[in-house]
């Protein structure tokens, strides 16, 4: 079986799938023979044309505001009518906000709550159902480096992504008899353009080059001293995704350029 049937006739929801990881994780599926769903907070047909043009496989754009049951209901009930069922899940939207504890501000709190562990809880429960029927589903969420310790600034970070563990770890145990599998990918520094820009503003800050900045970044971070690629993370994915992987439910697998072997 080629790389490129090898999920073929299989469809994939990605969410936060316009750009950076999402869309990477997407093309990957894709590139495997799966039809994708990409799910952002507004439509990127874009994003959609870019998988059509590249791949021979059907692509869908969706919009829905994840902070609302009601959005992501809606968003189901029309997919799954659309599709006639969704055989991979991936989890990935996210949002985070730096700052200490202390002055974290509570809707905040509550926002990254419902995006980053609320909405996997309620789009993992409505496609469980069809993925039992079939006898056959993946449910991947994107987990990260700090998911296994803690950093300052960052708590709505750090709490939910340790949560999302605790998620799939929870859904294996439950799906491990049905054809169901349930896992997480923890990566370590990826070139997304939140960390681009986030080094960007480091680098005016100390009055350093963007290289000087991006190996300083990375330095005290992965040992491998570069950045993780997009291509990397979903690989893993499609491989989760693969008979091959049949056997591998509740893991969070590290992708991080040995950050987590410190």
């Amino acid at each position: 079986m080629t790389n490129a049937s090898l999920l073929q006739g299989k469809w994939a929801l990605v969410t936060g799938a316009g750009d950076g990881l999402g869309f990477a994780l997407a093309e990957s599926l894709a590139e495997a023979g799966a039809n994708v769903v990409l799910h952002d907070l507004v439509e990127q047909p874009e994003a959609r044309d870019r998988i059509r043009n590249r791949h021979a496989v059907q692509a869908l754009t969706v919009a829905a505001d994840l902070r609302q049951r009601s959005a992501i209901e809606a968003m189901m009930a029309s997919l799954l009518e659309r599709c006639g069922g969704i055989d991979i899940l991936v989890n990935n939207a996210v949002v985070r906000h730096f700052s200490p504890v202390e002055d974290f501000a509570p809707e905040r709190w509550d926002e990254a709550l419902a995006v980053n562990l609320s909405a996997p809880f309620h789009l993992t429960r409505l496609v469980l159902p069809g993925m039992k029927q079939r006898g056959w589903g993946r449910i991947i969420n994107m987990a990260s480096i700090y998911s296994t310790r803690g950093v300052e600034n960052r708590i709505d970070y750090v709490t939910t992504k340790t949560a999302i563990v605790g998620l799939t770890r929870a859904v294996a145990v439950e799906m491990a008899r049905t054809g169901v599998t349930s896992n997480a990918l923890g990566p370590g520094t990826l070139p997304t353009p939140a960390i681009v820009a986030r080094i960007a503003a480091i680098a005016a800050r100390e009055h350093q080059t963007a290289e000087e900045a991006t190996a300083a970044y990375l330095d005290e971070r992965q040992p491998s001293g570069r950045f993780v690629s997009l291509r990397s993370v979903g690989a893993a994915a499609v491989f989760l995704c693969s008979d091959a992987a049949a056997d591998i439910t509740g893991t969070m697998l590290p992708i991080d350029g040995g950050w987590s072997a410190i």
